[in-house]
């Protein structure tokens, strides 16, 4: 699958986060990958000042590190979607 840097596919990806267990945050910080993950919390915060591209490639990245499984999800489009994000590999 193709990563496409636009408004409607981070919105796609934020609304999967909205169907997990972690809330995401937009923050300033000084994080050395652009981004922060509290598990014991489960809140994930990545830096507010990335560009479109950054926020998309850094939530790629979370998703891929906490490992979310798609049969947790109610809504079957959002569990297709989730598997063919952790399939996607990033090109940088």
């Amino acid at each position: 699958m193709a990563i496409k840097y636009t408004k409607t596919y981070l919105d796609k990806i934020e609304n999967l986060f909205a169907q997990s267990a972690y809330h995401l945050r937009y923050e300033k910080g000084n994080f050395k990958s652009g981004y922060c993950i509290l598990k014991n919390t489960k809140v994930v915060i990545v830096n507010k000042y990335f560009t479109l591209e950054g926020k998309i490639n850094a939530l790629l990245d979370i998703i891929k590190e906490l490992q979310l499984n798609p049969k947790s999800f109610e809504d079957k489009k959002a569990q297709e979607f989730l598997a063919e994000l952790q399939q996607t590999e990033l090109k940088l």
